[in-house]
């Protein structure tokens, strides 16, 4: 899966988003999709060189910004352990019924796994101060 800027391959996909919260070198953002194509959230991120934190197909399993230090790097890696996957939930699901045309919505909250990753980034954006140009 990748984006291709040329319009010839491809398939055409849309991924709205905004950020929610910063914190230092990891953003917590929400997306809204027009289309619903595959892997569609994980690459357009990537390919904006943003991949989503722990999605090892994509890059996000490694520390591509931030500090040269190890105390940095060990909390990267204890909160991959935190959320073995990658960050990604669908708070809200609607879809159309295919056979009834029924306008169907799900909600659901944020995992604990990725709440308990947000809560320690959180904690850790207090400590410290970031120079995000790094």
């Amino acid at each position: 899966m990748t984006v291709f800027h040329d319009g010839e391959h491809g398939k055409h996909a849309v991924t709205h988003y905004k950020v929610i919260e910063r914190f230092g070198f990891v953003t917590l953002v929400e997306c809204v999709l027009e289309t619903g194509r595959t892997h569609q959230i994980r690459v357009h991120f990537k390919s904006i060189g943003h991949p989503l934190f722990n999605d090892n197909e994509y890059g996000g399993d490694m520390v591509l910004k931030g500090l040269n230090t190890a105390t940095y790097k060990k909390f990267i890696h204890n909160c991959f352990k935190m959320c073995p996957r990658h960050a990604l939930h669908a708070k809200t699901l609607g879809i159309t019924h295919p056979i009834t045309g029924k306008k169907l919505m799900f909600e659901s909250k944020i995992p604990d796994d990725i709440q308990s990753v947000i809560d320690k980034w959180r904690k850790y954006v207090e400590k410290k101060e970031f120079d995000v140009e790094d």
